[in-house]
């Protein structure tokens, strides 16, 4: 006897694909309605309340990374025959550091604002900007942290030094600087790369935000969708490498910026905060923040539309399915509803 019935495998199938038409059906319905529009005026308020704690955290957050800041790093032993590694010129930054909150924060947030005026989802706007906001301020605090700790030279510090090119050293070998305070502190900063952590930190959830929005991984095989989520890495890998280009950093500095600061303190943070609010992007309701779907059910929805299919009566529906697969790709035009059925692996074990 064959260890799986193809019969009632295929009508569990037929079920789920039923199920899933329903599911978007319903929410179509919700839209037009009102009733899954959450917007600031009627959910604002309840929201901020809820969340007044994480945004006072955020508020630490942002005077622990001015602290930090204003703290002078650890001024490093600097020899003469240190100085063939430290004599790269002081050349200005080709990404300036004004520029970095607009392409890391101000940006994605542009793009979640542009997500909400086209679903009516404060949930998704609130939490995509609260979970960003993490993002960048905890690898923030990660990365100048460990630069004040290190202190390491960077590339160019002989000329923040001595810039009459003139070097000149106690009875020890160590350096005695003559230039401008601030630079000389600069220097002192090369270990990890700020501008590539924070990059990191912002574009990487703005990767992870747009492959749940489009769905990347629904197992649909479209390449362009991944073309999309990868720009925004690939924007912060080509800021990481003009901080060599610029001598702000040793290649070191910006590895560990790139791979381990970001891939710890950046990426890593990015999708630890990315996952407090959103399913994984892979997941099939990848595309809304987990509170849209809470308030769904708490308002029944789920409980409606599971209540128009009953799992005994399910009977194979290829031609209504097949017909109705492609009617809708979701009410936000960014397959946002594809696959947004609740599990069902109870229904379709398909065993005897």
């Amino acid at each position: 006897m064959p260890l799986w019935d193809y019969g009632s495998l295929s009508r569990s199938k037929n079920f789920r694909g039923f199920f899933q038409y329903k599911m978007r059906e319903l929410q179509m319905r919700e839209f037009q309605l009102g009733y899954g529009v959450h917007t600031v005026r009627s959910h604002g308020a309840s929201l901020a309340r809820a969340h007044m704690h994480d945004w006072l955290i955020l508020l630490l957050l942002v005077v622990i990374e001015f602290i930090l800041y204003l703290t002078p790093p650890f001024y490093r032993y600097v020899g003469k025959d240190m100085m063939t590694d430290l004599k790269y010129p002081l050349l200005d930054n080709t990404v300036p550091v004004w520029t970095v909150p607009i392409y890391a924060v101000l940006l994605p947030v542009v793009i979640f604002l542009l997500v909400y005026f086209r679903r009516r989802d404060i949930y998704d706007l609130h939490h995509a900007i609260l979970g960003l906001l993490f993002s960048i301020l905890v690898t923030a605090v990660i990365t100048d942290a460990i630069k004040n700790a290190v202190g390491r030279p960077r590339p160019d510090f002989f000329w923040r030094c001595f810039p009459d090119g003139k070097d000149v050293y106690d009875q020890l070998g160590n350096v005695i600087c003559n230039g401008e305070e601030s630079v000389i502190r600069e220097g002192h900063k090369s270990f990890p790369s700020g501008h590539t952590s924070w990059s990191f930190a912002g574009l990487g959830f703005l990767s992870l935000y747009l492959s749940g929005k489009l769905q990347a991984f629904d197992r649909e095989g479209h390449v362009a969708k991944l073309c999309i989520v990868f720009l925004p890495l690939l924007a912060a890998s080509l800021v990481a490498i003009s901080r060599v280009d610029d001598y702000w950093h040793h290649w070191q500095d910006v590895f560990a910026g790139g791979l381990l600061e970001a891939s710890f303190a950046g990426l890593v943070v990015a999708t630890f905060c990315y996952l407090q609010f959103f399913p994984p992007p892979y997941h099939p309701q990848g595309w809304g923040p987990y509170a849209y779907f809470r308030e769904l059910e708490e308002s029944g929805a789920y409980s409606q539309a599971a209540a128009t299919v009953n799992p005994l009566n399910a009977e194979p529906l290829d031609s209504h399915v097949e017909s109705k697969e492609d009617d809708n790709d979701g009410f936000l035009g960014l397959h946002l509803a594809r696959d947004s059925a609740m599990p069902l692996e109870d229904v379709e074990s398909g065993r005897r």
